[in-house]
């Protein structure tokens, strides 16, 4: 059983299961994060969903370059979780079951490509705090008590 946060399923309601992954990316106490501005803003792990034939690893690699700019290095899985969410960018009430890794960010490549994001270097303390959902807030609260 995968840990559930966030919003209890409603009953009745038809869910679409996406699985995604999405990157702790620490650096000298920080975090490498994203902020999603449209149709939030939001501030999120880097990372997304895995495409049809592609690896978690891939996704990954791809995600993180997408919504950061940046490349990575060394990925190990250390979670998951799940959530249930409205995702107004896809018009589609989602399971979502989030595969959590830490990476190392490695380098900035440029810019994200991915519209309405933008990259933000934040302490990890704060991010514990600001983190828009309860499963990321909770993955990066075991990276602090741990690091």
């Amino acid at each position: 059983m995968i840990r559930r946060f966030g919003e209890t399923p409603e009953p009745g309601r038809r869910y679409t299961r996406r699985v995604g992954v999405y990157a702790l990316l620490p650096r000298g106490g920080s975090l490498l994060l994203t902020c999603q501005i449209e149709p939030g803003p939001d501030l999120q792990l880097p990372g997304g969903g895995i495409d049809p034939g592609e690896s978690p690893i891939a996704a990954l690699h791809r995600e993180v370059f997408e919504e950061t700019g940046w490349s990575i290095a060394a990925p190990r899985r250390i979670g998951a979780f799940r959530r249930f969410t409205y995702m107004p960018e896809y018009d589609l009430w989602a399971e979502k079951i989030c595969l959590i890794y830490r990476a190392h960010p490695v380098r900035r490549q440029g810019p994200p490509t991915e519209a309405f994001h933008e990259a933000v270097w934040m302490n990890a303390g704060d991010a514990v705090h600001m983190l828009g959902n309860a499963g990321d807030r909770h993955f990066a609260r075991l990276y602090l008590s741990g690091r």
